[in-house]
């Protein structure tokens, strides 16, 4: 990173980060089809879904000298308990941030945090065009890529923002499943652990 990494520090979010994190996700709102979310959450709202995050898994951010730069956070792949060990993966990063090496640092505690959920697959969702526009760099592919996720399924014209439609495709990196896999762990029962490990 060219942020002197000595100062970051890395933290679990709270609903008090609602309105810092809402700050960084507006923009993608209003101005990309990285989201396909068409108006920008209240601070009420952002605060639920914190809060309904923390229910069964992690949410981290990443700030310098008090102001945050970049949140990552987990969900569900699917709501059935057969999908249980299978994640998908969020990130936003500050404007400034960007393109700086902190997404690969972010990304990595919050998989780190999740390894010890007994998640094996890690799912991202990300929006895509053949040659991007003006609304969607490629930055999200070529990041995943980096991480060695690989392109696992691609929908076509799925999402219709700024008045054109955009595909979506699932990139997925997975660690080696056991034969019999030890049972989800749901996040509040590993907070001490990952809040030890997550400046490590």
């Amino acid at each position: 990173m060219n942020n002197n990494s000595a100062i970051l520090h890395f933290r679990l979010a709270s609903e008090n980060d609602a309105a810092a994190l809402l700050s960084i996700y507006a923009p993608y709102v209003e101005k990309t089809a990285i989201t396909f979310e068409y108006d920008v959450p209240s601070v009420e709202e952002f605060q639920n879904r914190i809060r309904n995050t923390l229910l069964r898994y992690p949410y981290v951010v990443a700030e310098k000298d008090g102001t945050i730069l970049g949140y990552a956070y987990a969900g569900a792949f699917h709501p059935r308990a057969a999908y249980e060990h299978a994640v998908e993966l969020s990130m936003y990063l500050a404007e400034e941030s960007r393109h700086q090496g902190l997404g690969k640092i972010l990304l990595k505690k919050l998989m780190d945090i999740l390894t010890l959920q007994n998640v094996y697959n890690f799912d991202s969702c990300i929006a895509y065009l053949d040659h991007e526009d003006e609304s969607l760099p490629m930055d999200s592919f070529h990041f995943h890529e980096t991480l060695h996720f690989r392109l696992v399924g691609r929908f076509e014209k799925c999402g219709w923002k700024f008045g054109r439609w955009y595909d979506m495709i699932w990139m997925e990196k997975c660690l080696p499943h056991p034969e019999k896999p030890e049972p989800f762990i749901p996040f509040p029962e590993i907070r001490d652990k990952a809040e030890q490990m997550i400046n490590a």
